[in-house]
């Protein structure tokens, strides 16, 4: 659809954007990398900068988007055709154009009167060979494999064209973190023009003011001035490291976590993916139990074996809740599941007695915490997330509590896990998650005498694969 021919740009970009937005618009470097915090609007104007310069007579290049998934891809076409339509552009959406059937590559591709056009794709690295023109890789960090992504896209702009890095941070191994050091630390051999805005510069450069002239009448964010504003965001995020990571441009320590950010990712469903589903018609269902009462939580996670691969099916965190309560939520799952494993530490020594009672010793494993239990269960799911064989919820909540655990090494060289306590959970999830992974260990043992356990292939023999 034609948006109309006349071309009309703005007079005065900086009466539209925010000093940070404009920033960005003008700078015409060829490579220029964006650290930033989340929902700040720097999306919304690459869209406006890419119409710009794909818009304009003469343009030379088409435009080549890199989205963290589909959804993003084609919310970014979106906000350009709100440019173009605000602009006066003749631009024509063209919908989703198939660019190789063959390994079933397609992008929403919008077409301006200049004949250069901007193609919206998903986080496909292989999508970005062989085209030439200007590069926005937006969510950089969050791509599966973004040292690929950077090696695939960059020649693409040998002919001309800039590229674009825009991202938050995903733990400091990531090779987003790397490029930011590179630039900043070690003489910026790239030549990167590096930006960064969190969410306090944005705030003190009037992007409330912004937020609040979108927002309905009575939102309470309305009535909030910054500091309120700053402070709302910070106890809405699963814990203190996400709000560093995510909105003030800090990167977790991945050096400090037993799992990485990238590990813990790579291991994630997608997004919109009905991972509750269970596959088979007769499935093999294995559970972990985690106890807690007041101070911990009770986490249940169920997870179905499909060859070689675990596919996590249900996860339930229950808090404060009597015995009973949690039984009755809990006993139905061990009825279902081939075996069980539960903490029999403390006071989970009733539950697990209560358990085998039920179910028989057989169905039911108690698993008593020790420094050595502990080193047993964790590396196996550590092992199992590098050989891509467990699945596991895209989820805030469950990735920061599996970043809670650490390991630390005393002067006599034993290993100790340790989690510090939040109102998210004391690492319940992981541990939960463990167990589970031991349920459906085979051969089965009782955890005392496994070494690290067994170290599954990444091989997916079921069929079909998630991640």
């Amino acid at each position: 659809m034609a948006l109309g021919n006349a071309k009309v740009i703005p007079a005065d970009r900086d009466a539209i954007f925010l000093p940070y937005q404009s920033a960005w618009i003008k700078d015409a470097s060829r490579l220029k990398l964006m650290e930033k915090g989340r929902q700040i609007g720097l999306s919304w104007c690459t869209a406006y900068a890419c119409d710009e310069r794909t818009a304009a007579q003469g343009a030379r290049h088409d435009q080549w988007v890199s989205s963290r998934d589909d959804l993003q891809a084609r919310l970014f076409v979106e906000d350009c055709k709100t440019w173009a339509a605000i602009m006066n552009l003749a631009a024509q959406d063209l919908g989703e154009v198939v660019l190789d059937p063959k390994d079933k590559i397609s992008a929403y591709v919008l077409q301006f009167a200049s004949g250069r056009r901007i193609h919206s794709m998903s986080s496909n690295p292989d999508a970005q060979a062989g085209k030439r023109g200007g590069r926005v890789l937006d969510e950089f960090a969050l791509h599966p494999d973004p040292r690929k992504l950077w090696s695939i896209a960059y020649p693409g702009i040998t002919w001309g064209g800039n590229m674009e890095v825009i991202s938050t941070h995903r733990g400091s191994n990531n090779f987003f973190n790397q490029l930011v050091r590179e630039a900043r630390e070690s003489g910026n051999p790239k030549n990167i023009s590096l930006h960064r805005v969190t969410l306090q510069d944005a705030l003190d450069q009037g992007f409330l003011y912004k937020l609040q002239q979108m927002l309905p009448e009575g939102d309470e964010r309305q009535a909030m001035d910054e500091a309120a504003y700053f402070d709302y965001i910070r106890k809405g995020c699963a814990d203190e490291e996400s709000f560093q990571q995510e909105y003030l441009c800090n990167p977790a320590d991945d050096d400090a976590a037993f799992l990485e950010y990238d590990l813990i990712a790579s291991c994630e469903y997608p997004r919109g993916i009905d991972w509750t589903l269970i596959e088979s018609a007769t499935p093999r269902l294995y559970a972990g139990i985690d106890i807690g009462r007041k101070k911990d939580l009770t986490v249940l996670w169920v997870a179905e074996l499909l060859g070689s691969v675990l596919y996590t099916r249900h996860v339930e965190a229950l808090r404060n809740m009597r015995k009973s309560e949690q039984e009755a939520i809990l006993w139905p799952w061990i009825e279902r599941c081939a075996r069980v494993c539960i903490d029999a530490t403390g006071l989970g020594i009733g539950w697990a007695d209560d358990a085998q009672d039920k179910y028989g010793a057989h169905r039911v494993e108690a698993v008593t915490f020790t420094a050595r239990v502990k080193e047993e269960l964790a590396y196996p799911v550590r092992g199992a997330m590098e050989d891509r064989a467990i699945r596991i919820p895209h989820d805030p909540k469950i990735r920061a509590d599996l970043r809670q655990l650490t390991k630390q090494v005393s002067s006599a060289g034993n290993v100790r896990f340790t989690a510090e306590r939040t109102a998210n959970g004391h690492a319940d999830h992981f541990w939960a998650l463990a167990l589970a992974r031991h349920a459906a260990a085979q051969p089965s043992a009782p955890i005392e005498y496994m070494s690290t356990g067994p170290r599954w292939s990444a091989v997916d023999t079921s069929g079909f694969l998630y991640g």
